[in-house]
């Protein structure tokens, strides 16, 4: 983590994200953890990713995020929703590094957090659904292909300039993408204002704090939602990071 972070004040923000969320007919659900779980185990989008089948659970590749998985395996089972696979062996997977591109295709980055094994064992799952898992390498700068790249609409992108590689711009563009490019400004690399959450085409809820990137979605005629996540970020994650995607329409 970046700074000292208030616990209690990080409590009412996950409230008031909560809140937003329901205020645009998302369901949510608030995982409980036990006590003894890592702090950084906030950061739900890492742990799991989902398939229409039921859930990948991740397995962490840093030592100190070791563990968390079986928690959310179990608030996952807990809410009903299958678990499909659990990454095992040298493979290690995280699910901020993974991206439905469309119905037919999922980008995985690899890199320090997600190796080719993982992707491998994602992609066996998803080849049994005819979905195709694209390996692309980690850009530089960034923790996750999250980072990298978000989809604000159908076949439109906002990608961190300096973080999206070749191969994953070859990708996108490839499937028809058109991509609004982000500078590494401090709001793009320390507000985390491109760590945002899409809830609809055209509509996405990003963090507080950065102006200048709320005025070019809007410029690009996407509909921008803010909420104030500052104690996430303290702890080098923001709105996209805390959220895990269980369902879309």
């Amino acid at each position: 983590m970046l700074e000292q972070v208030d616990a209690s004040v990080m409590r009412r923000q996950t409230f008031a994200l909560a809140e937003a969320f329901h205020r645009e007919g998302v369901v949510v659900h608030l995982m409980e953890t036990p006590r003894q779980a890592s702090p950084n185990i906030v950061f739900l989008r890492d742990l799991f990713f989902m398939t229409p089948s039921g859930a990948v659970v991740s397995r962490m590749a840093s030592q100190q995020r070791a563990g968390e998985e079986r928690h959310v395996a179990a608030a996952l089972a807990e809410r009903g929703f299958p678990l499909v696979r659990t990454i095992t062996g040298d493979a290690v997977l995280e699910g901020a590094d993974c991206l439905w591109l469309d119905a037919g295709t999922v980008a995985v980055a690899t890199g320090f957090r997600t190796n080719s094994a993982g992707a491998g064992q994602l992609g066996h799952v998803l080849g049994e659904l005819g979905v195709s898992v694209v390996e692309v390498p980690i850009g530089p700068g960034v923790q996750h292909l999250l980072g990298s790249v978000v989809p604000l609409e159908e076949r439109t992108a906002a990608v961190h300039s300096a973080a999206a590689g070749p191969e994953l711009r070859e990708l996108l563009v490839g499937l028809g993408y058109r991509l609004v490019e982000f500078d590494p400004d401090d709001e793009v690399v320390s507000a985390r204002g491109l760590n945002l959450v899409p809830l609809a085409p055209g509509l996405v809820l990003m963090p507080a704090g950065a102006p200048g990137i709320r005025r070019r979605l809007e410029a690009e005629g996407i509909v921008v939602r803010t909420a104030e996540v500052g104690e996430y970020v303290k702890a080098a994650g923001g709105i996209g990071c805390i959220t895990g995607i269980l369902h879309r329409g």
